[in-house]
């Protein structure tokens, strides 16, 4: 932790040789966290690079006054890379003629169901769309499977989560429980006593903050500060922001 922390300050300060040192000692925890992401059709190379670039991002935000592991902070920064990398990229590649028989069956069922008042066949949509019935099947499917995968299915404080990304987390819901009881155990052990007994007991022990307050012989509009500025602090952390 001391050793990275100077090569941090040093890094911050300009020092190439530096950032170089940081980000060849944490490439094993790039590979580490690419392996959770194979077999999506994406090369190992392509994710690993993508990974590099939040080791990078995490090197420039880490703030050494954090008591809490540079690797514990890296590990949200180099996945979340990933998983916008594949969102954005798409897991399902649908070529451009698949894409344009999507439209067609779109326009012409559309058309087929204000003329016949009710969803069409097929092979009707197939004689509408001037397409075999095989490629008006292919061109739902692909739709349907595109549509669902970015549908989203959660949106808070302009963050949308999408089923791509539930879908990814599936695959590796061990794994992410894991590092993230690491993470969350690496922030709390960075309280201070009195801070580390109310996070304990309003999210270990499902107090409400009056009988946190209670406890710890301070009032409620006071655990309700503390813990609104120790949930800020610990997201400060995690994603690099600043608060203002």
């Amino acid at each position: 932790m001391a050793e990275n922390s100077v090569l941090i300050d040093r890094a911050h300060a300009g020092e190439k040789e530096a950032r170089e040192v940081l980000t060849t000692q944490n490439l094993g925890l790039v590979h580490h966290i690419v392996k959770r992401f194979l077999g999506r059709g994406y090369e190992a190379e392509d994710l690993f690079q993508i990974g590099v670039i939040g080791l990078l991002k995490a090197i420039d935000k880490f703030d050494t006054s954090y008591d809490v592991k540079f690797s514990t902070y890296a590990v949200p920064l180099i996945t979340g890379e990933i998983k916008r990398f594949i969102r954005d990229d798409g897991m399902v590649k649908v070529s451009r003629n698949l894409k344009e028989n999507g439209m067609r069956v779109k326009y012409a069922r559309e058309r087929l169901n204000g003329k016949l008042g009710r969803e069409p066949t097929l092979e009707e949509v197939a004689q509408e769309a001037a397409l075999d019935v095989e490629e008006v099947v292919l061109a739902m499917e692909a739709n349907i499977q595109v549509e669902s995968i970015y549908k989203s299915v959660y949106q808070s404080d302009g963050n949308e989560i999408f089923m791509v990304d539930q879908l990814a987390d599936k695959r590796s819901s061990a794994q992410e429980e894991v590092l993230n009881h690491l993470v969350i155990r690496q922030l709390i052990e960075g309280l201070g006593e009195q801070e580390q007994k109310l996070i304990t007991l309003r999210y270990y022990q499902d107090k409400t903050q009056t009988e946190v307050a209670r406890v710890l012989g301070i009032s409620q509009v006071q655990v309700s500060r503390m813990e609104k500025k120790i949930l800020l602090g610990m997201r400060q952390m995690i994603t690099g922001e600043r608060l203002t």
